[in-house]
């Protein structure tokens, strides 16, 4: 037996009928990939005539929240303090009862928590999506991540986050699982409309030679991510102008930058390796890319970097592990390669460098096709919608 209310409204036919009020929680809105999803997110609702609500501890990208039509409020949902993550349970119950929430969508541990106490408490139906693996390296740590897999529905990012969720969690029925890509914005991902000035001045601010193949390497400086085994294979390349871009920030990880910077001396690449920071023009980079990589040396959850560089038709390198497998078509819109290995790394940026245009053509009409079927946020939040009016038609599960 147990004291929760029921889920309320779910089998009430006269709710499909109105607009749903979805309530997304997450720490704060500052970047990253979850809180991309929940700024695309509230734009699909606001669009599909739905109230989207975001409750977050702010951040820069309120105003996008704001500008897709969406509403903020303010809560200190950031913070792991006990007494704070209880004192949000009271506040997110009002304001669910307040504003008529119908779903609480929670996309973060520490929030989740208070949100899972505040649905439990109105009966109103909760959802979350598990944007990566969680480290479960003792009793403390799964027991927090437990919250998690505690929706009525659980989306994954990928079919490597549902096999995730599948090993991780066997006590989560797989009819609670749903499994729903995260989708790029074409409109902002095409290459058309890229002015060459866009390249031109990003190409200068870089100070990068003309002419010269340049092999884009998005995403922070983290050694995870294995800009090292880029450098090594900057230097098995045959072709001498080849040059690599890191774009991405190294806050707090400037020990392991000039590691890499030692590394590239070393092999006697220094000249050709250029580290740009948080590139603000990631469509422009992308246009410049003669090939884009994505080099993890440990799984993606999802990889979005893939995923952006198809949409823009360039030729994309992936290591053949975690969600980028399942973004990429070897050897018609890019190639996998082994997880640290420099030498098949370098086999594959050879193979798109020494593309001629009409080959190039092809597979980046592949690619865009691809992504359009497949990657869009417009497909995204469709289907994310699709999982909350289940709530209007069946019993969740409590």
């Amino acid at each position: 037996m147990t004291n929760e209310p029921p889920i309320r409204n779910a089998g009430n036919p006269s709710r499909s009928d109105r607009p749903l009020t979805v309530l997304q929680v997450l720490p704060a809105l500052v970047t990253g990939g979850v809180e991309r999803g929940t700024v695309d997110m509230a734009a699909a609702l606001s669009v599909a005539g739905h109230r989207a609500l975001v409750a977050s501890s702010g951040g820069h990208m309120v105003q996008e929240v704001e500008r897709s039509g969406g509403e903020h409020i303010t809560l200190p949902l950031r913070s792991k303090n006990p007494y704070v993550m209880w004192r949000n349970i009271g506040q997110l119950e009002r304001l669910i009862t307040a504003e008529g929430v119908d779903i609480v969508h929670a996309r973060s541990r520490a929030p989740a928590w208070s949100a899972w106490f505040a649905s439990r408490r109105t009966g109103c139906p909760f959802v979350t999506t598990v944007h990566g693996p969680y480290n479960g390296q003792n009793a403390a740590k799964r027991a927090y991540n437990n919250v998690m897999f505690r929706g009525d529905r659980v989306i994954a990012t990928s079919e490597f986050i549902r096999q995730y969720l599948r090993d991780t969690a066997p006590d989560l029925p797989d009819a609670r699982i749903r499994m729903i890509p995260r989708g790029v914005d074409m409109a902002q991902f095409d290459v058309a409309a890229i002015t060459p000035g866009r390249m031109i001045q990003l190409s200068e601010a870089w100070s990068l030679p003309t002419g010269a193949p340049v092999i884009l390497v998005p995403g922070r400086l983290v050694r995870w991510k294995g800009q090292r085994v880029m450098i090594e294979a900057l230097s098995l390349l045959k072709d001498p102008d080849a040059v690599v871009v890191f774009a991405g920030g190294d806050v707090g990880h400037e020990a392991y930058k000039l590691e890499l910077r030692r590394m590239a001396q070393q092999l006697g690449v220094e000249s050709r390796v250029y580290f740009v920071g948080t590139c603000r023009d990631m469509p422009a980079a992308y246009a410049l890319a003669s090939v884009v990589a994505s080099t993890s040396v440990e799984p993606e959850a999802f990889g979005r970097v893939a995923v952006e560089s198809q949409a823009m038709g360039r030729p994309t390198v992936v290591t053949g592990i975690g969600g980028a497998m399942e973004t990429v078509i070897p050897d018609e819109t890019g190639w996998w390669v082994e997880p640290d290995n420099a030498a098949d790394l370098a086999r594959a940026v050879e193979i798109a460098i020494a593309m001629d245009q009409p080959q190039r053509d092809a597979l980046a009409a592949r690619a865009v096709a691809h992504i359009k079927a497949n990657f869009t946020k417009t497909l995204m939040g469709q289907r994310t919608i699709a999982v909350y009016n289940e709530f209007a038609a069946t019993d969740a599960p409590s």
